[in-house]
């Protein structure tokens, strides 16, 4: 069954065509080390909450923006070595292309699908 990689973060607003490159340019290295599909998706109606929330999770400030993104591999198995053949790879050194948010405040995790309908 099908393995998913899930984020969260907080993006400046301004940044959001930064953004979407650098989710491109990343997409297609991700594609490599076996990633079957990637979403993306900017926050346009994610409120604030006042004991848990999206902005709360990641710090959001007023002039950020929540992304919410996951990516699908065929397996937890080819997960784990994608990932870790990812990480030798001098194209996710930060100082290759700066993030354009803080990746301090990402969220993210692994997942076991339950159930896709």
């Amino acid at each position: 069954m099908n393995y998913i990689d899930g984020f969260v973060i907080a993006v400046p607003t301004v940044n959001k065509a930064a953004y979407q490159a650098y989710a491109e340019k990343f997409a297609a290295v991700f594609k490599e080390y076996g990633v079957l599909n990637i979403v993306e998706c900017w926050g346009d109606d994610v409120p604030p909450g006042k004991l848990t929330s999206f902005p709360l999770a990641v710090q959001c400030k007023e002039d950020e923006t929540v992304v919410f993104s996951w990516m699908t591999w065929a397996s937890k198995e080819i997960r784990d070595a994608g990932w870790e053949k990812m990480m030798k790879d001098p194209r996710f050194d930060p100082s290759a292309m700066a993030m354009p948010f803080d990746g301090k405040r990402m969220i993210y995790g692994g997942f076991q699908k339950l159930l896709e309908i």
